[in-house]
């Protein structure tokens, strides 16, 4: 298993849309990320250039049904 890369609110969006996601709608700062099928919805943090969080960025590459590999390899 690959170790979690540093990337912001904005790199990850791009990287979930690559998989299928979309933003469902914006409140606030987070954007919400639905898939048409998919079980969860994922709210993605975008302060602007500042990185995700490990925690946060692992939780939702969890539930979006991916691998860390995957994720990066979307990137």
């Amino acid at each position: 298993m690959s170790r979690l890369p540093t990337v912001t609110g904005r790199e990850a969006i791009k990287a979930f849309e690559g998989h299928g996601f979309s933003v469902a709608r914006i409140k606030g700062s987070h954007h919400i990320m639905k898939k048409e099928g998919h079980r969860y919805r994922l709210s993605v943090v975008v302060h602007g250039n500042k990185n995700l969080k490990p925690g946060t960025l692992s939780d939702l590459i969890k539930a979006a049904g991916l691998t860390v590999d995957e994720f990066i390899a979307l990137l």
